[in-house]
């Protein structure tokens, strides 16, 4: 009993001195730090006009895929969007939504992926990076040479 009471002393003591409210401050910003790394999760493009599902691929890597559209529909045939800027002829029929985005998108640093992009807008592919820029903003490039444009992209609830 006497031990059990001189245990509950130095819990009080450490309250008291605000040391357990320093070390939960501590692990909860650890958790924090985690998360707002993590580049997985759906993301609304900048136009938002699609919403991308990234994840996780063949370890470290990432996959890109468009889940969302704000027009699904393609205004002139009445039927669902498909890839129709795709120079291949054989790709230029695959609907948009499930459309891969990202190609050998490896872990190149901290928070960073580099590999290629697709855009479907013009049917080309470009040299890419990809970073996490925040909690809820991940940076988007495409690259051009030596020559790169890019756009944050904010974290979706779904």
């Amino acid at each position: 009993l006497e031990n059990a009471r001189g245990l509950w002393e130095v819990v009080v003591m450490l309250v008291r001195s605000g040391f357990v409210i320093a070390v939960l401050a501590a692990m909860l910003s650890v958790a924090h730090a985690q998360t707002a790394a993590d580049p997985t999760g759906i993301w609304l493009t900048q136009a938002g006009d699609a919403k991308v599902r990234v994840s996780r691929c063949g370890g470290s890597s990432l996959c890109g895929v468009i889940v969302w559209l704000r027009n699904p529909t393609d205004p002139a045939t009445g039927r669902p969007a498909v890839d129709d800027k795709n120079h291949n002829p054989a790709l230029s029929r695959r609907p948009m939504i499930g459309l891969p985005l990202f190609r050998g998108m490896s872990q190149t640093g901290p928070n960073k992926w580099s590999g290629s992009i697709y855009n479907a807008d013009d049917g080309n592919t470009y040299a890419s990076n990809v970073s996490v820029a925040g909690p809820g903003a991940l940076r988007v490039e495409g690259c051009v040479g030596a020559l790169c444009s890019g756009e944050v992209w904010t974290r979706s609830r779904r």
